[in-house]
């Protein structure tokens, strides 16, 4: 029986020009995957497939390759080194298992390596490095590896030198790796495959991929030192491009992480806030433009789907979540500027089909001024747009001059309040708005009582606030960098409706931005600058006119070098200058730095000449009701007729100084519990009808007489304790930040916290995760050290199973069960079970952590 491979996803990623395109296809060369070497410069480049990119020279679309190395099979996708194709990089990030950075060793480290490698370290992927093109002139190894470590961090190591020599220099990048080598003199291969995949070794190999000089020893290397991602069982794939084949089939290109996806098999996933379920009509697993079909693929395998409509990039489907937003952003913007007598409602489904498959390229029409604009990275990313619409929809379009695209953030902390009360409607809602530190785009998070505002509500604003781009008060560009958090609001118990709380939370955002101070922000560049030194004056000069400062130059050869930033504004064709007055013997690399305050900001917000109490779509202010009729009640005097007041900004009472011991506020606080839960329980029953069975029953102590013995015996019975695993992971704090760099690892770190909560506690734990999204999946039910964890089957969600458990085991037994879902707690409430909320949980396990620990340190 044939060894099963394997399987590894492997992306190249570099700056342009470094020679990433070449590696690939000397990789695959070398493999055996091709039988002869293409060129870019040829126009023959294996994985160069569209015409636009042999024209170019450059690469524009992902491509996919397979190739096997000894016992590992590997699917290669090369990603485009523009930076004006950057997005279409990083959304292939998602789904790799390892990256391979190529590094000109003519050019070093550039302002767009930084930018890679800031993005590998954010999706925390392994990386093994070729320093390419050692064949020519070049400053050496040793100093390379420096110029690593300078510009990019410690741990590079190379892997080509004598074992010895790799050996130590791994010692100093780890300290498992250092407490290995002076205890067995060597580091044995499985230390440095963990290092590797932690982050902490960076393997570097030299050497010329378009002479095949190093290219043997890196695919070795890269057999050796890798292993495969740990699968789920359950069915879980992510999306990450959307493209279309010759003949117009749409594809759906997918990892798939867990479980098997076999072909005709129904997917369902969710689009636009509308759920959809389409078969796989065809797996196609691709190796440059040719692909063969698979009946089914398997964890870790890459595929094109056809037959999905409504998938989109970065779409978890099954068991895998959605993606984050990506970090780069495009910074500028465009109008579309149509032929006479062209239909601009079909171009406009044209630019839509296209935003499909490159989503960072957004497409907007303004209905007031009947224009298309588009938001895109830069002016080559325009000229393909144009030959792509001329190419696939026979539409010849110009655009008129671009402009920059602004964002807005604020400097202090505000409290917002909205309030929206026509007749028969009600909601308020009171959010905290806090300034981010820069590149953290829009956070949300809530801090409201579940006795003040229901959990349900408060989910409802949480969507309505990620499910807009809110808009700034000084020229309505859109907002970033800031954190909103629902601290207090009001339902009624007949009139409110779920517009309501749209309108309440826009209107609450809105006030607080008009109360505290913001600033313009604008997108800056990063620049590196090779020119003869003769230029170098000139240089220097334009740079300070354009807003901008650099780092003392540097040599490079017989050229001069000047790193530094500068706004996209002032710096966009400059490159085109510099090619000009240096005879075309110098080149500008530029990389998005990010946004930074914007420099001639007072300019800019005269000439948008933007009134935010003039747009009606963003007001600030808020509806309130009198004598049967709703009325507008301005911003600035909103609080003089809000219904709650959240506390906010209030100082501090002196009596709240002392705090309570601690003892004392969790009896306070357990006894404020069972008042609640008695008020519950009286709804319930009035709406509901009288309780059969006594919910109390099972906390008291049962008489067992025995023949024996003539005293009264008295027993507890046992205590079960069921979980709501991600209604849990989400409200506490360290969990909601684990989960959303890796859902997997939130789920193991609250198990293993569970476990030392059980062997304290002795209750019978039932720890459950929703799986109603995975197709055909049964249920599983597995034992994880001394706790149970239920993956529930499809279609049952965790209240469902949790609802059904509670049921049945809350006769006789005492039951108490773990979330902050309202609706779920007056449930479990009916059936006998006592409801402990996420926050109280979590005092719970802390106090018995604390109480852990300290009887360990009295052991010790």
């Amino acid at each position: 029986m044939e060894q099963k491979k394997k399987q590894l996803v492997v992306g190249v990623l570099a700056h342009v020009d470094s020679g990433k395109t070449t590696l690939s296809e000397a990789l695959l060369y070398r493999a055996g995957s091709i039988r002869r070497l293409g060129r870019v410069d040829h126009q023959d480049a294996f994985l160069d497939t569209d015409s636009l990119e042999r024209s170019r020279g450059i690469t524009i679309f992902s491509k996919q390759a397979i190739f096997d190395q000894g016992d590992t099979r590997v699917t290669l996708l090369d990603t485009p080194g523009h930076v004006d194709f950057s997005t279409e990089m990083e959304r292939t990030l998602q789904v790799l298992d390892y990256a391979i950075l190529v590094i000109s060793g003519t050019d070093g480290v550039q302002s767009h390596t930084e930018t890679l490698w800031r993005l590998l370290r954010r999706y925390h992927i392994p990386t093994f490095l070729f320093i390419n093109k050692m064949d020519l002139p070049n400053e050496g190894k040793e100093s390379l590896l420096a110029r690593l470590s300078r510009s990019l961090g410690e741990g590079f190591v190379d892997f080509g030198a004598s074992p010895a020599a790799r050996d130590e220099a791994l010692a100093l990048c780890d300290e498992h790796l250092m407490v290995c080598y002076l205890e067995q003199g060597e580091i044995g291969r499985e230390e440095i495959v963990t290092a590797i995949a932690r982050r902490h070794v960076f393997p570097c190999w030299f050497g010329s991929a378009l002479k095949l000089e190093g290219v043997d020893a890196f695919l070795a290397g890269l057999e050796d030192y890798t292993r495969p991602a740990p699968a789920r069982e359950a069915f879980g794939a992510k999306v990450f491009k959307i493209s279309q084949d010759d003949q117009g089939a749409r594809l759906t290109w997918l990892r798939v992480t867990g479980g098997t996806l076999k072909v005709k098999a129904l997917l369902t996933g969710e689009a636009g806030g509308e759920p959809w379920a389409e078969k796989a009509n065809q797996l196609r697993l691709y190796s440059g433009a040719k692909y063969t079909l698979a009946e089914e693929v398997g964890p870790g395998g890459v595929c094109a789907v056809t037959g999905l409509t409504k998938s989109w990039p970065g779409e978890g489907l099954g068991a895998e979540r959605d993606s984050e937003l990506p970090v780069l952003e495009p910074v500028l913007n465009y109008q579309v500027l149509l032929p006479e007598g062209a239909d601009v409602h079909a171009a406009l489904a044209a630019l839509h089909r296209l935003e499909e498959e490159e989503p960072q390229l957004h497409v907007v029409w303004n209905e007031a001024l009947g224009q298309i604009h588009v938001q895109l990275m830069g002016e080559i990313q325009l000229e393909i747009l144009k030959s792509l619409l001329e190419r696939r929809f026979n539409l010849s379009v110009e655009f008129g001059q671009g402009g920059i695209l602004y964002k807005e953030t604020i400097t202090q902390p505000v409290e917002g309040v909205g309030h929206y009360e026509p007749l028969r409607h009600y909601a308020e809602v009171h959010l905290k708005l806090e300034p981010l530190p820069r590149g953290s785009g829009m956070q949300f998070d809530t801090d409201c009582r579940e006795e003040v505002l229901d959990r349900n509500w408060q989910r409802l604003v949480l969507t309505h606030l990620e499910e807009k781009q809110h808009l700034g008060v000084l020229t309505g560009a859109p907002l970033t960098d800031v954190k909103i958090t629902l601290i207090a609001g009001r339902a009624h118990l007949k009139h409110t409706e779920g517009g309501d709380f749209r309108q309440a939370t826009y209107r609450a955002v809105r006030q607080g931005l008009m109360l505290t101070k913001s600033i313009l922000l604008e997108p800056w560049y990063r620049f590196r600058l090779v020119l003869p030194a003769e230029n170098l004056g000139r240089a220097m000069n334009d740079i300070q006119r354009a807003e901008g400062s650099f780092d003392p130059p540097g040599a490079e050869g017989e050229l001069a070098v000047l790193e530094g930033v500068a706004p996209v504004s002032t710096l966009r064709g400059y490159p085109v200058e510099v090619a000009g007055y240096t005879h075309g013997r110098g080149r500008m690399a530029l990389a998005l730095e990010g946004y930074r305050p914007c420099h001639n900001a007072e300019e800019v917000i005269a000439a948008a000449e933007y009134e935010p109490q003039r747009d009606l779509d963003n007001t600030p202010d808020s509806v309130f009701c009198a004598h049967g009729a709703g009325f507008v009640v301005s911003w600035d005097k909103v609080r003089e007729y809000m219904h709650v007041d959240s506390g906010y900004g209030r100082a501090q009472r002196p009596e709240a100084e002392a705090p309570a011991r601690p003892q004392a506020s969790r009896a306070a606080a357990y006894r404020a519990t069972l008042e609640e839960d008695a008020e519950l329980m009286k709804i319930f029953e009035r709406t509901y009808g009288p309780i059969k069975r006594d919910p109390m029953a099972a906390l008291r102590p049962v008489k067992k007489e025995r023949p024996d013995f003539d005293a009264q015996q008295w027993e507890i019975k046992p205590e079960y304790l069921l979980v709501d695993g991600y209604n849990i992971i989400f409200a506490w704090d360290e969990l909601k930040a684990l989960a959303a760099e890796n859902l997997e690892s939130a789920r193991k770190k609250l198990m293993d916290i569970l476990c030392n909560y059980q062997g304290f506690k002795k209750c019978v734990l039932i720890l459950v995760f929703d799986a109603y999204r995975v197709p055909g999946s049964p249920g599983v039910v597995e034992q994880y050290h001394n706790i149970h964890v239920v993956y529930t089957r499809e279609a049952e969600t965790a209240d469902m199973y949790i609802e059904r458990v509670t049921h049945e085991i809350g006769k006789e037994r005492r039951v108490r069960v773990a979330t902050s879902d309202g609706m779920e707690q007056l449930i479990i409430l009916g059936h006998g079970a006592m409801r402990l909320s996420a926050r109280m949980f979590r005092e719970e396990v802390d106090e018995v952590e604390r109480e852990i620990r300290r009887l360990v340190q009295q052991e010790s």
